[in-house]
């Protein structure tokens, strides 16, 4: 059912593109919303069978194209729906997404989104998950004709390079059955849509020694909390280093916080890690610890 879903968003986003725009009031787009809300409601609410969800995903996705087929939909906030998905505008005003999960009756997660351009006519790319079948190679691969790193987003870090904008998106992804994982993907605008993944890093692949990293990706144990997100104080994208509880490195789901925090900085058109972003002392007993934040030592590549 989910791959009969994202099927049809993917030809439902091709169609709008040839339609025009018609007029409509700012009553009709709060009444669509209405519906919207409903709908995402449903995707969490425990009363509803999980094998029903994808029929009401499906529902969601038909309902969301008409409202963003109306004219000016873009300037339109959906205030409402942002409390039931994730609705993130580009810091350059150029796109916003639209971007949920939803589980099925196997608990499998699937990620959904779509990319709204800012455009006086419908521009819309819906995206489809492929996380899953990419797993061991998630750090080296370009994605872009609508599929996908699946992931629900919370920050958008634009950057110009050589004349093109590279969008860093911070997200998570929930879909492992005994992992968890926090995904830095760049994206940028081709002529045919979006393109995911950009050697932007200063970090060599393990596959490919010679080629940088497209995508920074952790992975740790399910019960554990990691942290990566941007922060503005340091001007870096910081988040927790990992280690294995069990001293064993090939399996990620015995990977943890360790308690010490790397980062990146933006320097000279790549993300450069910087280790030991916040350095940790061993402290006597009875003192706490005061952590101060400097530059860390910048691993070169």
């Amino acid at each position: 059912m989910f791959k009969k879903v994202t099927l049809l968003f993917i030809i439902s986003c091709i169609i709008i593109n040839h339609q025009a725009v018609g007029q409509t009031t700012l009553q009709q787009l709060r009444t669509m919303e209405d519906s919207l809300v409903v709908l995402a409601d449903s995707f969490y609410n425990p009363n509803i069978l999980p094998d029903e969800r994808p029929f009401t995903n499906e529902r969601f996705i038909k309902h969301l194209i008409r409202a963003l087929k109306v004219a000016d939909s873009y300037n339109y906030p959906f205030d409402s729906l942002a409390t039931r998905i994730n609705i993130l505008s580009s810091p350059d005003n150029t796109f916003r997404m639209f971007n949920w999960s939803v589980s099925s009756e196997e608990m499998n997660m699937r990620y959904y989104c779509a990319i709204q351009l800012k455009d006086e006519q419908l521009k819309l790319y819906g995206l489809v998950d492929i996380s899953g079948d990419i797993a061991k190679t998630s750090e080296d691969t370009v994605l872009s004709n609508g599929k996908w790193y699946g992931a629900l987003y919370y920050k958008i870090i634009p950057h110009d390079v050589d004349g093109k904008t590279y969008y860093t998106l911070i997200g998570k992804n929930s879909a492992g059955v005994l992992t968890n994982r926090k995904v830095l993907d760049p994206m940028y605008f081709a002529d045919n849509g979006p393109v995911f993944g950009a050697p932007i890093f200063n970090i060599r692949s393990q596959a490919r020694p010679t080629e940088r990293i497209n995508r920074y990706v952790i992975e740790y144990k399910k019960q554990s909390q990691a942290s990566m997100n941007w922060d503005p104080e340091l001007n870096v994208i910081c988040f927790d280093r990992l280690v294995s509880e069990t001293n064993d490195p090939a399996r990620k789901y015995t990977y943890v916080p360790s308690g010490q925090y790397d980062g990146f900085r933006w320097i000279d058109g790549y993300w450069t890690l910087i280790q030991d972003l916040i350095p940790v002392d061993v402290l006597g007993d009875g003192k706490a610890p005061v952590p101060q934040p400097n530059g860390g030592r910048i691993q070169q590549k």
